[in-house]
């Protein structure tokens, strides 16, 4: 620590927030996925208010109609129609929400939910704590995607059931990361020291475990986030998920399956979609634990 201070002057006299956001700034890459990332939340946010037509707008004379920079496009169909003359710019744009939207909202109701019962398991001691403990062996062996598609099977297709199916399949692993670092915090001597002291356990949970398990949590975060999104457009273009007309960008993928030499535009572009939320999504959560791990180093 003493070299790195050393090395950044400006780290002796900054708290431990601004210590990691000196660090995120330095590895360009994970800024380049900052910034992407809140662009694309800004357009889920709003980019539904910007589009130039509705989702399920038909235009019957510009059927399959190619991007604009190809020869035959039209510039007011900046990324092409697809067979129904469907506009496919508004589409994915209002897909976001649907897909990086809901992903995203899953994921802190899964993080919020398992990170209290991670808790609660990493102070209980006995066979509370080895029942619970093999419990979420048995779950976290059935990959998320299968335990979502059978509950979608179980609660019916469409999007609520699938936000329900996945949000239940994420917090098994929450769980399990914040009950292993917290029990591993609970063995160190300062958390001795502070029973030893009479501090109350939510207390020593609070202001001693929760502050040294965050570098676990947001590790845990940024990959759920990634899965989520994946899950949500796997559902989706299993034709378990969302419906048409609605623009998930998986079902919009199986809708135009059929398409892929006739009209490629309408099967890459949501595949595209699909990819940048998920690679923005791991260069910010990389770039923030390396940051953290170099605020802990």
């Amino acid at each position: 620590m003493q070299d790195k201070a050393n090395l950044y002057p400006e780290l002796r006299i900054l708290s431990p927030l601004a210590q990691t956001w000196v660090s995120y700034r330095r590895n360009p890459l994970a800024m380049a996925g900052l910034w992407c990332f809140a662009a694309l939340l800004l357009l889920t946010l709003i980019g539904p208010l910007l589009v130039p037509y509705g989702m399920d707008e038909q235009h019957s004379e510009h059927l399959l109609l190619a991007p604009s920079w190809a020869s035959s496009g039209n510039i007011d169909y900046f990324l092409g129609t697809d067979d129904l003359g469907r506009d496919i710019l508004s589409r994915l744009v209002i897909g976001a929400r649907l897909t990086f939207g809901y992903a995203l909202g899953v994921v802190v109701i899964a993080m919020v939910v398992g990170t209290l019962i991670g808790m609660l398991a990493g102070m209980s001691k006995g066979l509370k704590s080895s029942v619970l403990h093999h419990l979420l062996d048995t779950l976290l062996s059935i990959p998320s995607l299968l335990l979502a598609i059978i509950m979608v099977a179980i609660l019916g297709p469409g999007l609520g059931n699938t936000l329900i199916a996945i949000t239940l399949a994420l917090i098994p692993p929450f769980i399990r990361a914040t009950y292993n670092a917290v029990h591993t915090e609970m063995q160190k001597e300062y958390i001795i020291a502070s029973r030893l002291d009479g501090s109350p356990p939510w207390r020593i949970m609070r202001l001693a475990v929760l502050p040294n398990i965050v570098e676990t949590l947001v590790a845990q975060t940024t990959r759920t986030l990634s899965a989520a999104i994946l899950d949500i457009s796997a559902v989706g273009f299993l034709g378990l998920g969302a419906q048409s007309p609605q623009p998930e960008w998986g079902a919009m993928l199986a809708d135009s399956s059929d398409l892929i030499y006739l009209a490629p535009w309408t099967v890459t572009l949501p595949g595209m979609a699909i990819l940048f939320s998920v690679l923005i999504t791991n260069l910010v959560g990389e770039g923030i634990r390396e940051a953290l791990k170099e605020g802990n180093d």
